[in-house]
């Protein structure tokens, strides 16, 4: 069992955007990796981007938003709106772009 006290405020660490994926804006990502599996092929952690244009191709991925806003456009699609409490799953290969309208931080759960 992991309990992750405080994920809202939890200390993340940075991840560099490769400045390809940049649409507009200066985005920053950071996050953490709170659960990996011995085989490495699940992984839980925190993830979060100042607002910003990015592009991105998904993994399976669930994930809860913990703060924030921010619009998700699947190409070839769906456009989802999310914010704090909701839940959304990607699927491996979907190219998505996300515009992010307020920092956004999720908890997540991806399967490689």
């Amino acid at each position: 069992m992991v309990n992750i006290p405080g994920i809202a405020d939890a200390d993340l660490e940075p991840e560099p955007l490769d400045p390809a994926q940049i649409v507009s804006g200066e985005p920053v990502v950071t996050g953490k990796v709170l659960w990996e599996s011995s085989d490495g092929q699940q992984i839980r952690g925190i993830w979060q981007i100042t607002p910003g244009v990015v592009t991105d191709t998904e993994a399976n991925e669930l994930f809860v938003v913990v703060s924030g806003r921010a619009t998700i456009e699947v190409e070839g699609g769906s456009v989802m709106e999310v914010g704090p409490g909701d839940a959304c799953v990607l699927r491996e290969g979907d190219r998505t772009q996300w515009t992010v309208h307020e920092t956004l931080r999720k908890a997540y759960h991806i399967s490689l």
